[in-house]
């Protein structure tokens, strides 16, 4: 069935509708990673998002069970140069086109992508549709819902390395990627997963070595409820934030975040690790970032993004807080930001403050 997207500046791409055909409405954003394409499908920060892919062929290497990177997608839809309907891949169990009816997204294939990310890069990302060539779109372009984190926060806590013997994690799923406790699992330590709603003194009777902040999608001030929870946090545990989790952490020490216009997304940033000087291609996937005139004299910047020099990652002065704005754990996307994970092992293993003693031990 032939198809449109509408943008909500007008402009209309023409293409072939694919996977569960329907209107979809979302904000269209675009992403350049070549590979990954399942990982990035099922990560929940593009939840309420038509993902455009840069790359000209997608599915290729088809859909496997071992990739999905939360219980299911929560994207809006999918847009791509041309998707491949006869993929070739040892773990391959469907195409995409399948996958996308499975998961109840609408694709698009055929779209002239170079044209429609250079119009998101010159006017920013926004609103758009996905409907049928002959669908008039007379709902007009309502504002972006902002509760996307409700919607993809696991409703009940988990464990993940229930038999691990190492240090236990409390992981705050804001929108969590499941590579980010495999990647604390495979460390040796055990994972508590819980809901973004968990109040800190939950949190104290976990009795947990360190707390993770994950990723997740939207505007990180759309849940001002967790800021109080987040700064009692920060002074009993050993802190590691991700993405939506960074942004999250620099609003409870009191800097401000700015939407990007086009954002960040794909597995080819590169960043600067500002202690070393080593610059690491990264995997990232964000509309807003932290100003870098708000940061605070508590937080010291340790990372930008080459690219545009944006906070990419900071250090708080006295206690153990580690944040970065991108994906450590990749997935999709090049590994070689592993090694935050083990400074944030590092950082559990130091001895305790008091203030941490008081509260662990109760």
């Amino acid at each position: 069935m032939q198809g449109k997207l509408v943008l909500a500046n007008g402009e209309t791409f023409e293409g072939e509708l694919f996977g569960s055909i329907h209107p979809a409405f979302g904000e269209v954003v675009f992403n350049t990673s070549m590979t990954g394409y399942q990982e990035i499908l099922t990560d929940p920060s593009y939840c309420r998002q038509i993902i455009v892919m840069t790359y000209p062929m997608i599915g290729n290497y088809g859909i496997n069970l071992e990739d999905d990177e939360a219980r299911r997608s929560f994207a809006s839809g999918l847009v791509v140069s041309e998707h491949c309907r006869f993929p070739s891949n040892f773990r391959s169990h469907k195409t995409i086109a399948e996958y996308l009816t499975e998961q109840g997204l609408c694709g698009i294939s055929g779209v002239d992508t170079r044209a429609l990310v250079q119009t998101l890069r010159q006017q920013g990302t926004m609103a758009g549709y996905i409907v049928p060539l002959d669908h008039p779109v007379s709902l007009g372009f309502p504002a972006l819902p902002a509760d996307q984190v409700r919607t993809v926060s696991t409703p009940a806590a988990y464990v993940e390395g229930a038999g691990n013997t190492g240090p236990h994690v409390v992981l705050y799923d804001f929108g969590a990627k499941l590579a980010i406790a495999k990647s604390l699992v495979n460390r040796g330590c055990r994972v508590t997963v819980v809901p973004y709603t968990t109040t800190v003194q939950e949190v104290d009777a976990l009795r947990p070595d360190g707390i993770v902040f994950s990723n997740g999608p939207g505007d990180p001030t759309s849940i001002p409820e967790v800021i109080p929870h987040i700064q009692a946090l920060c002074e009993r545990y050993p802190i590691l934030g991700i993405c939506l989790g960074h942004q999250l952490l620099a609003l409870a020490h009191g800097a401000q975040t700015t939407r990007l216009p086009f954002g960040h997304r794909g597995s080819n940033h590169p960043v600067k690790d500002l202690r070393t000087g080593k610059v690491y291609i990264t995997a990232q996937n964000h509309g807003y970032v932290v100003t870098t005139e708000s940061v605070p004299d508590t937080l010291v910047v340790t990372h930008r993004h080459v690219n545009d020099r944006t906070v990419a990652g900071f250090h708080h002065v006295s206690r153990p807080i580690l944040s970065v704005q991108y994906h450590p754990e990749a997935c999709p996307g090049p590994r070689e930001s592993a090694y935050l994970f083990d400074e944030f092992l590092a950082m559990m293993r130091e001895p305790a403050p008091a203030i941490r003693q008081e509260h662990v031990g109760t």
